[in-house]
């Protein structure tokens, strides 16, 4: 047994690191990030650290998110990627394993760079000419694996965010500008996925967060349970959720994916 700092923005706090194989091994459990281990864009708690600590001395924890790894080890942790088995980000572009990379995998060499200007052009043009009740800053975000949109701007406050998911959902801002790339763009075979509060992902087909299931040999695991909140068709947790390898869990709540949890895991 070793003992770490695990480090936060505003906090830290020390846990316990198991180094010893789960009881049972062959099962593992993937988890979403925002609005499962922690609430949209803010910082796991120590509890359910705690919580997630102990249930990885049962079965084999991963995590899958869809932000790139910067953002997860903000919310996670800066070394989420040696707390557990498995860490996934950007939905498995850049894979690590017991604290190694697996790889790394770019959209811009995928799509090439003249694609990448087209999206990028035909967003901030698109964006120029919606009316939101507020607009504020980083409108598109390029990541190694794919493309973050926010009609608001990720820099936006909490308050503001909340506000803005409440606006979005009364009046289809993110579902009319995908419904309107996928037209735009449909010779690059990419793939659209409305995520968390205020943004949606862009990548190509087959980038969405069932890619980390390559990593995970069939011949290793009898069952791989998936937990997320944006299950629903068109949210980037309904393809891994909805995949015939995984058995799917629609949680609402870090309390609720403590739940969950705790009767399939710990009881």
């Amino acid at each position: 047994i070793s003992y770490f700092i695990f480090a936060h923005t505003a906090t830290a706090f020390e846990i316990t690191m198991t180094t010893a194989q789960p009881t049972n091994p062959r099962i593992i459990a993937l988890f979403d990030v925002d609005g499962t281990l922690t609430i949209p864009r803010g910082e796991v708690t120590e509890s359910m650290m705690a919580f997630m600590k102990d249930l990885s001395t049962k079965i084999t924890v991963g995590i899958v998110g869809g932000s790139d790894l910067a953002k997860q080890q903000e919310q996670l942790g800066n070394d989420i990627v040696d707390v557990f088995p498995y860490n996934f980000s950007q939905n498995g572009l850049v894979a690590y394993k017991d604290g190694d990379i697996l790889e790394i995998q770019t959209i811009s060499k995928y799509i090439g760079e003249d694609n990448v200007k087209k999206i990028a052009n035909w967003v901030l043009k698109y964006l120029s000419e919606l009316d939101l009740p507020v607009k504020r800053g980083t409108f598109f975000e390029f990541r190694s694996g794919m493309f973050n949109i926010s009609p608001i701007g990720r820099d936006c406050s909490r308050e503001e965010r909340n506000d803005y998911e409440k606006f979005d959902l009364a009046n289809n801002i993110r579902t009319n500008m995908v419904a309107a790339m996928k037209k735009e763009f449909a010779d690059l075979n990419l793939t659209f996925s409305i995520g968390g509060q205020i943004s949606f992902d862009v990548f190509p087909v087959g980038w969405d967060k069932t890619y980390c299931l390559k990593f995970l040999k069939s011949e290793d695991y009898d069952e791989v349970h998936f937990f997320g909140d944006k299950t629903f068709e068109g949210g980037n947790d309904y393809e891994i959720f909805s995949h015939e390898r995984t058995k799917g869990h629609t949680v609402t709540s870090p309390d609720d994916t403590k739940e969950q949890c705790t009767k399939l895991f710990l009881s």
